[in-house]
């Protein structure tokens, strides 16, 4: 099988790379293929012709798409439909990660595929438009839906808390948003395991378990022997410019249809400090 992972120089991307054996992976970055630019992705994949096309490329600021609408939309949404247009003239198949922001966070029970989207933010806007023109441009797709991810190789939660806590007495952390960490070696099984059973429709993958950012941030900490404490804020105390989702955890009931079990968040973060070193 011929892949093509979009976003191949970020957090999932490499992932995705390193994990991908026994198939040819192409792994492109921003440089290689813009999504923004129509005519170069259809060239991009018509010349390469994978039979499945990984979109993982994304402006995943939260905060800075509030005041970047226009680059959010642009390749967030804009971008994943021209990815999937062209995907669809040279016979492709696509899955695209989306996020758990798609939602309102105004449940108290895991959010199931067919929840309603009502995203709070111009990020979780941007993705759940995408989602829409997806299904609507190659209807055969599959979305992938996960959170919170980190993983070694790039910017992430728990790569900061330990850099703060390496420095400071004391952290402040939010303990009113819930949702499932999700560590991008998992998350990269996950899809080549999706890939593999020609997957379509939406599907949540994340690791197992959920957890609120303070309590992920006390048990970084408490893994990596640092001394700082973490202290319990609530998110007006920590107001960001994008609304966070108060409650994200995302069933995994879709993703046991496909017979993929993902290990727990715990379990995660400590092969993540493993191999962190």
């Amino acid at each position: 099988m011929k892949v093509m992972i979009l976003g191949g120089t970020g957090l999932l991307g490499k992932a995705l790379t390193r994990a991908w054996s026994g198939d040819e992976v192409h792994g492109l970055g921003s440089r290689d293929a813009d999504i923004r630019d129509a005519q170069k992705v259809r060239e991009i994949v018509k010349a390469m012709r994978p039979e499945w096309i990984v979109l993982a490329a994304a402006y995943t600021d939260v905060d800075g798409c509030e005041s970047n609408q226009d680059l959010a939309f642009s390749v967030n949404r804009d971008g994943a439909v021209n990815v999937a247009r062209a995907a669809k003239e040279a016979g492709a198949r696509l899955l695209f990660l989306s996020s758990d922001y798609v939602f309102d966070g105004r449940k108290i029970s895991p959010y199931e595929t067919d929840d309603p989207r009502n995203p709070q933010s111009v990020y979780g806007r941007s993705k759940a438009e995408a989602e829409l023109g997806l299904l609507d441009a190659t209807p055969d797709c599959c979305i992938a839906r996960t959170s919170w991810l980190f993983g070694t190789g790039g910017k992430c939660f728990p790569d900061t808390i330990l850099k703060l806590a390496a420095t400071r007495p004391a952290l402040d952390v939010v303990n009113d948003q819930r949702g499932c960490p999700t560590y991008a070696g998992d998350l990269a099984g996950a899809i080549i395991q999706l890939c593999r059973a020609n997957a379509s429709g939406i599907v949540h993958a994340t690791n197992s378990g959920n957890c609120t950012w303070f309590e992920f941030a006390c048990e970084i900490v408490h893994r990596s022997g640092l001394q700082a404490d973490v202290r319990p804020v609530n998110s007006a105390q920590m107001a960001r410019p994008a609304p966070r989702p108060a409650y994200s955890v995302l069933s995994p009931t879709s993703l046991q249809r496909f017979g993929i079990t993902t290990p727990t968040w715990q379990d995660a973060l400590r092969r993540y400090l493993q191999a962190r070193g």
